[in-house]
Parts: structure tokens; C-alpha cells; sequence
């Protein structure tokens, strides 16, 4: 990878930014004072920016607990979107939300630019586990209800009818549950509640891949990177 392109991937500036940084002698390259912003550098290069060392990052990983009243898009002329979390020195950097959630849905929500790793994610081909807090009203759920989810029920509330995977559902309180899925249907949450008679008044995602968030909403808008052991987490449960 170029080392200009390495160091903008950081997060540290933009590329020209970081090309005057270069020019300006701030930058090394196993100890010696890189000049060209176009050199090739590799994962085993020790990098440093103004004395201090930093890694090369190919690909970025960010979890965004998402707020209610925003979009799941990188950017939109009208409302508010996911996008506007990232910093703005990452721009261009093809970052993209993994999969979807609804606009009043809040919680766990990956941003990548891994094509690779966003592809398999989203794949019913790897079963991948995402739990949501679900708050409701209507009719309490009563155990023949639950083993129906279990085992998967028909939806008819659409043009075609469709049948969905089975899922895992557990009674909180009487105005709240957890459920599991493994497979993304459009509004599929909302629509197996509505099946039963249940409308859903707030949605959390809480876990993806074995990746979790408070439950609480007290940190929506917040973003972060992942560590390291959160990246080979997700690799690993798309098998990569």
C-alpha cells in the first residue's frame, strides 16, 4: 500500500494533508525519514508520526450505536444519516454500513469498508445471530406463541407470503422481550409481533455476531473502532 494512502486510512488527515506531513520530514519508515509519499509500505513496517508509532489500517471497522430518527445510509440530502458519525478526515474511504437497521431502530450497527467481511455479515449462508430488546404493547406472549417463532412461522402480511427461519424468543416483562434472528427479512421483528397481535414500540439491537452494546439507550450516537479481538470475532464467525 502507498504510504500516503496508509497514514490517511489512520485517521490522521486527509492525503494531502499527510503528503505535506512527509514533506515536512514528520514521518519515518523503520527509522528512516520517509520522502516519498508514494513508497510502499506493508503491515510489518513500523511507521511512526512525529516520533510516535503508528499502525498501518488496509481496512477500518467502526460500531456505531445507532440512534432512533436516523437513516442507515452514508448520506442523504434530507435527514440525518449514519454517515454524519464518521469522522470527516475518513471521508472517501468507502466506508459503508453493514446491512441495515430501520429508522426508528437504534443499537448495533457495523461500519467497514471489508467488502469481504460486509458480504458474508449480511449472507444466510452463515446463520449470523443478532438479538433485539423489543418493547411492545398488546397481548402478553404465551407459550404456544413462543415454540411457533421457534419453529418459524408464515407471514402473509405482504404481496407473497413468506415463511421465516426460526427464531429465539424470551419473555423480559410484560411489555418486554428479547429475540434472536438469523436471517434479515425486511421489518421482520415488527411483522412477527404484528402476527401475534403485538405492536412493537421500540427496537434495540443489542447483539450481532457475538458483538454486543448495552442494552441501555444511553449511548446512542456514540462510535468507536474495533479492537482488534471484536475484528477477528466477526472473521471468524463468517469464517475468514
Amino acid at each position: 500500500m502507498r504510504l500516503d494512502k496508509a497514514l490517511a486510512n489512520t485517521g490522521i488527515g486527509t492525503r494531502s494533508a499527510v503528503r505535506s506531513l512527509i514533506a515536512s520530514g514528520g514521518v519515518t519508515v523503520n527509522g528512516v525519514t520517509a520522502k516519498d509519499p508514494g513508497m510502499h509500505v506493508t503491515d510489518n513496517d513500523k511507521i511512526a508520526v512525529n516520533g510516535n508509532e503508528t499502525g498501518i489500517k488496509e481496512n477500518l471497522y467502526f460500531l456505531l450505536d445507532k440512534p432512533d430518527s436516523v437513516l442507515t445510509a452514508m448520506e442523504d440530502p434530507r435527514l440525518p444519516c449514519v454517515g454524519d458519525y464518521i469522522p470527516a478526515e475518513l471521508s472517501g474511504k468507502k466506508l459503508a454500513p453493514v446491512g441495515r437497521l430501520d429508522y426508528h431502530t437504534t443499537g448495533l450497527l457495523i461500519i467497514t469498508n471489508d467488502g469481504e467481511l460486509s458480504h458474508r455479515l449480511q449472507s444466510p449462508k452463515y446463520h449470523i445471530a443478532k438479538k433485539y430488546l423489543v418493547t411492545f404493547k398488546g397481548p402478553g406472549w404465551s407459550d404456544g406463541e413462543i415454540s411457533q417463532v421457534a419453529e418459524g412461522i408464515t407471514l402473509t402480511d405482504m404481496d407473497t407470503p413468506v415463511k421465516t427461519a426460526p427464531a429465539e424468543l424470551s419473555v423480559i416483562s410484560p411489555d418486554k422481550a428479547e429475540i434472536t434472528l438469523y436471517e434479515g427479512k425486511t421489518h421482520e421483528v415488527r411483522r412477527i409481533f404484528a402476527h401475534f397481535g403485538k405492536e412493537v414500540t421500540a427496537l434495540r439491537r443489542v447483539t450481532l455476531a457475538g458483538l454486543e452494546i448495552d442494552a441501555s439507550c444511553e449511548n446512542t450516537g456514540s462510535i468507536r473502532e474495533l479492537t482488534d479481538g471484536e475484528i477477528s470475532l466477526l472473521k471468524s464467525s463468517v469464517s475468514l
